[in-house]
This record gives C-alpha cells, structure tokens and sequence, in this order.
C-alpha cells in the first residue's frame, strides 16, 4: 500500500559526463517528458528497506495521458489500482473491496505517478533537477523543494528518448526501484483507461 500510495517507478564502460544543475538539466527533462503525450507500458516494480532487504515485489500495467489523465494497475496477489481522470485520483483495493478518493490537489499533483502525466512547464518551482548523461542513458535526479512530499528524492532515466525506469527515496531510506517494459509513446488510449467505476456495495473513503 504504501509503494503504491507513492504512485500515486546499467551502461557499460563509456565516457559518463558529470553531473550538473542549471537552466539545461530542467529544459532536458521538461523535453522528454512532453514528447510523450501518452504512455503504456508493463512495469515491474522492487520495494527495499534502508539495509537492502525486499520487501516487496509487484508487476503491472501503466498508462498516462497528459494532462492529467493516469492508470496504474498492480497484478494479484496484492492487486490495486489506481486512475486519475485529472480532477481526481481514485484507490481501489480489491481486498478490502474499498475506494479512496482525492482530490487532484497541488500535492498530489507532485507525485511520481502524475509527473508522467501532469502539466510538467513549471518543474522547477517544486524540484531541484541534476541530471547525468550515461552513453545512450539519460539519469534526472529531483529534490522536492519543500518537505510536505511522499518522498526526499526521485530518479528518473530515459533510454534513447524514452522513460526506462525510476527510484524513489523516502525519509527512512526505504527504496521503490519501477522498471517499465515494452514502452508505447504516442499511441491512441481508450478513454475509458482513466475512468474508474467503483463496485456497488464498496467502502467509499473521501480524502
């Protein structure tokens, strides 16, 4: 629950630059993330505590649409889903046969998940950005600005134009490595993908 609630994921011997933080850095990740006005993909997802030790491991399906608009749909036995039409985002556990609902507000709308999908032009108001090119690797390291965040920092690669894989860090040093497979940009989405009907008789939580 809490990996999933944070959603809401190696080059060889060749010449690495240095890292650097400037104007290019934020310009860089800003291009990349716009050239994809929408995304599908499986992805598989690693949770591990501060020593190295597992403690989770999960696969699913992902979409995104911008602006806004995502699905992340986590496999059984610990199936979740969660879908952001762009004024809400919706949790479902299927277990629990129960549904939380929030409100896309400002704080969400700064979560790993939505940064894949949301309006990305202003960034910079809410991250530090370093960034450190690999070959045909392209590594973005961000810093939330404030502290009011579901976590303290957050990696995002792209191979050769397009999302690879992400690693966020909270506060305790727990770490959520997301590989995505099979990455489709650009492609039609049904629009049905980003609304969620939930079940008749479930528990509705209002946040």
């Amino acid at each position: 629950m809490r990996a999933i609630r944070m959603l809401l994921v190696s080059a060889l011997a060749l010449a690495t630059l240095p890292a650097h933080a400037d104007d290019k850095d934020v310009a860089r990740l800003t291009q990349l993330l716009e050239k994809s006005q929408t995304l599908e993909a499986r992805f598989s997802q690693l949770t591990l505590d501060a020593s190295g030790t597992s403690l989770q491991e999960t696969t699913g399906q992902m979409a995104v649409k911008r602006p806004g608009l995502f699905y992340w749909h986590t496999d059984a036995p610990q199936e979740q889903v969660v879908v952001s039409d762009g004024q809400k985002v919706t949790l479902w556990d299927p277990d629990l046969e129960q549904a939380t609902v929030k409100k896309l507000d400002v704080r969400l709308s700064q979560t790993p998940a939505l940064l894949l999908s949301g309006d990305v032009s202003k960034i910079n108001q809410s991250f530090d950005i370093v960034s450190k090119e690999q070959g045909e690797v392209m590594d973005f390291t961000l810093t939330p600005k404030t502290k009011d965040t579901l976590f303290d920092s957050l990696r995002v690669s792209f191979r050769r134009g397009l999302i690879n894989d992400m690693q966020l860090i909270d506060s305790v040093g727990q770490r959520t490595n997301i590989l995505f497979n099979g990455v489709k940009a650009n492609q039609p989405v049904a629009p049905n993908t980003f609304q969620f009907k939930i079940p008749a008789g479930a528990d509705v939580i209002q946040e």
